[in-house]
């Protein structure tokens, strides 16, 4: 049995996927700068979205605005994934942080095992899919793909 692939479909995909990066991306660089100027921190580090390596510590200003950053940018983006991808914002949230992860470690040189990075990356993701799939629910309930659950 040989595997199709229908390119129309594919090439939509990949767009999508493309659209949803950059916007993933942006958010977190504009919520970013949003809360280093909240805080009044001195510098905006260009690799902050990468960093994994920062004491994690409650009266760490510069951990909290990195914490906060990420999952203001999770929740915001799970939202605008809706307008994209309507009711896909599960499978393009998990493969936008796959691919987070990915650069994460090719920027910092070093794949990140800190358990406090992946608790926060966790949340965040549950915070995206949650956030966006009730609002997809709510916006396209209309025509809301359910599966069959008659064959079972």
């Amino acid at each position: 049995m040989a595997l199709k692939i229908n390119l129309p479909e594919t090439k939509i995909v990949l767009l999508n996927l493309l659209i949803c990066v950059v916007v993933f991306y942006t958010v977190y660089y504009v919520v970013l700068s949003i809360c280093f100027t909240a805080f009044r921190l001195e510098m905006l580090d260009g690799l902050a979205p990468f960093d994994f390596k920062t004491n994690p510590s409650w009266i760490n200003p510069d951990y909290l605005v990195l914490l906060m950053s990420l999952e203001i940018t999770y929740f915001i983006c799970g939202l605008l994934f809706v307008l994209i991808v309507e009711e896909w914002v599960w499978d393009y949230a998990i493969t936008v942080t796959a691919i987070h992860i990915i650069i994460t470690a090719a920027v910092m040189s070093e794949f990140p095992l800190m358990l406090h990075w992946w608790m926060a990356l966790g949340s965040g993701l549950i915070l995206m899919i949650c956030g966006g799939q009730v609002l997809a629910y709510c916006l396209f309930k209309d025509n809301f793909i359910y599966p069959v659950l008659d064959d079972f």
